[in-house]
């Protein structure tokens, strides 16, 4: 890639995707926010040039810039993905930190975050507008949908599959073969023996579903 990147989103996912771009010799632009207290501050050596909708720089993106989203409120991201196909008509692109290690097997869609450390096995999907966190593995033959959002440190064991918008926290493990459904929430330091139900909300070792 060689147009320098403008990140939507200046917290801490912003301040990682700038690591992740710079790691592989990548020049960040700058940062969009819509917290306009931070506007023309400095982070990491990059400016918060303006807001997400500021034209003045999103008419840059497809031309001179490449878009980064790292916003992980999925309602923002898909606004924001929406914007970019509609108006710019581009796509973000894929942000994979140089110590990751994807299999040359691998089908990768777009916009997705993939941090330090993360092992994604052969055959394994991923579709577009994910995040995986620093240290997960994702195993062989596994299937990711847009929007999920992996924690750090997570093992997503072979033949898994994980529907759209589904939440994956920190350190949770899920064995062979499960079927995790669309919108669905698994908690930090889970251990996912059974498949998981759209919407529903796990957690435990074995996780068990949250009551209301």
């Amino acid at each position: 890639m060689d147009n320098p990147v403008i990140i939507f989103g200046a917290g801490s996912l912003g301040r990682a995707a700038k690591e992740i771009f710079e790691s592989n010799g990548n020049v960040v632009y700058g940062f969009l926010d819509d917290n306009k207290s931070l506007h023309n501050h400095e982070i990491d050596e990059s400016f918060v040039l303006g807001s997400t909708d500021d034209d003045g720089f999103l008419k840059l993106i497809g031309k001179k810039c490449e878009a980064c989203i790292a916003v992980d409120d999925n309602r923002l991201r898909k606004s924001l993905v929406k914007m970019l196909n509609d108006v710019r008509h581009v796509q973000p692109v894929n942000g994979i930190h140089k110590t990751a290690s994807l299999s040359s097997h691998v089908e990768l869609g777009h916009g997705n975050l993939i941090d330090q450390g993360v092992l994604v096995g052969v055959g394994a999907k991923l579709a577009s507008y994910g995040m995986i966190h620093a240290g997960c593995v994702i195993g062989a033959e596994v299937t990711l949908g847009n929007y999920v959002q992996i924690g750090t440190g997570s093992v997503i064991s072979a033949g898994v599959t994980i529907e759209d918008e589904a939440f994956i926290g920190s350190g949770v493990t899920v064995v062979s073969g499960i079927t995790i459904g669309k919108g669905a929430r698994v908690g930090a330091g889970s251990v996912v023996v059974a498949p998981v139900k759209a919407g529903e909300t796990v957690f435990g070792n074995p996780a068990q579903p949250v009551k209301a």
